[in-house]
């Protein structure tokens, strides 16, 4: 009786299709020896067919595959079922590579297991991909607050650490934009500043300062990386930053430390240089006159030689709390050295400056400081136009020496 179709033929075309599928595919006994093998099995393998075949699985064992999955695929295709799983094998030139691999039983007319069909699947680039993902997963989720946005600025994703720092829940800022965050401390041409850098660099970084879900201004160091695809076009932009509010006031502090005198709690004369340079320019521009007062403690030395300097270190902190309760918002009291002090009146003329100096004058001599009668001597000076800082000075220090010269305890007014 004829067949509807040539057998020799149907073989040979199914033996093609087989030799010539993007699978690695193996035909093994009911042992595990290989008996066949295509092409792209040796491709992934590295091995040849010559050297497969007769051969069990083992030779491309890894050593790194747990036991426990080998005895439940045995366990599986013994009881005449499909087994799926993956295995980290070793290809012949030792280089380890992931399978996915999807093994059938195969039965004759009397339904016995005869053989099995192996098809594996290399997924080793997957796998490095999962692995990478999970890396940046973990990252993602350090301390570091991190906020991703799409090309057109719009948040995608933040982190714990976001929430942390900003106070906002993901849910509240995604499809929002980072200008919910903007404390409005900064111009239009820092941010040109930071899209220019974008733009040319892909990448940004700087001190930025940011509001909170509750209004408060906090300042971030933060890193903006632009990513682009392929073709170079951005697809996204990572932001990652931290608050560095306790940093700031850290070098706030030593700042102000390093202006202060650290037995009166005055101004130095560190401070009192970068001030005076400050009024000295707003009076070049016409916008307020500049007066400085000098006063010095009459006959502290002799204080030190008969109480000692501990009395006299009482005396002057007392002193600079006196003066300190007379001056105005905008005077500053700085110690120029030694029992020598400098008042600088920046929005003060010079008969305004006569008047403040006799009532710190008054004011000190009005009642004893650590049981003893205190005065002092008074010099005042008002820059001149055009005026150099140490030429005001020496006026105010001759002033000074001109009081004291004249019997100590009054105010001299520089010419």
């Amino acid at each position: 009786m004829p067949v509807p179709f040539e057998v020799s033929g149907w073989l040979e075309e199914f033996t093609i299709a087989v030799e010539q599928s993007p699978a690695a595919t193996a035909i093994t006994t009911t042992e595990g020896v290989i008996r066949f093998v295509n092409r792209r099995f040796e491709e992934v393998t590295g091995y040849s067919r010559e050297e497969l075949v007769g051969q069990t699985p083992a030779i491309i064992q890894s050593g790194h595959t747990e036991q426990r999955v080998y005895d439940e695929l045995w366990a599986t295709l013994r009881a005449g079922q499909v087994w799926r799983g993956e295995m980290l094998n070793r290809r012949k030139n030792g280089e380890l590579y992931w399978e996915h691999e999807v093994i059938t039983p195969v039965r004759n007319a009397a339904g016995e297991i005869v053989s099995f069909v192996v098809v594996k699947e290399d997924i080793t680039q997957r796998k490095r991909q999962e692995q990478e993902l999970r890396l940046l997963a973990v990252a993602f989720e350090t301390g570091q607050a991190a906020l991703i946005t799409d090309a057109e600025q719009r948040i995608v994703r933040v982190n714990g650490a976001f929430s942390e720092i900003t106070g906002y829940r993901a849910e509240e800022v995604i499809g929002q934009t980072p200008r919910l965050f903007q404390s409005g401390r900064h111009d239009e041409a820092f941010y040109d500043r930071l899209w220019q850098s974008l733009a040319e660099q892909g990448h940004w970084q700087g001190e930025i300062w940011n509001r909170d879900r509750a209004g408060n201004l906090f300042p971030v160091w933060e890193s903006i990386t632009a990513v682009s695809d392929e073709h170079g076009a951005v697809t996204h932009y990572v932001a990652l930053f931290h608050n560095i509010s306790e940093r700031k006031q850290r070098e706030q502090e030593l700042n102000r430390q390093a202006l202060v005198d650290h037995l009166t709690g005055a101004g130095n004369r560190r401070a009192l240089d970068h001030d005076l340079v400050r009024a000295m320019s707003q009076h070049d521009r016409g916008r307020a006159p500049v007066s400085l007062v000098l006063l010095d403690v009459d006959h502290f030395k002799r204080i030190n030689d008969t109480l000692g300097h501990d009395h006299g270190d009482r005396i002057l902190c007392a002193l600079v709390a006196r003066v300190q309760a007379c001056l105005r918002a905008e005077d500053a009291l700085y110690r120029w050295g030694g029992e020598e002090f400098c008042i600088l009146l920046s929005h003060t003329t010079a008969a305004g400056a006569r008047i403040l100096a006799e009532r710190v004058r008054r004011l000190i001599g009005a009642d004893p400081m650590e049981g003893l009668a205190i005065t002092v001597s008074l010099g005042v000076a008002t820059r001149l136009p055009g005026e150099s800082a140490e030429a005001l000075m020496a006026r105010a220090d001759e002033a000074l020496y001109a009081a004291k010269r004249a019997g100590r305890n009054r105010c001299v007014v520089a010419e």
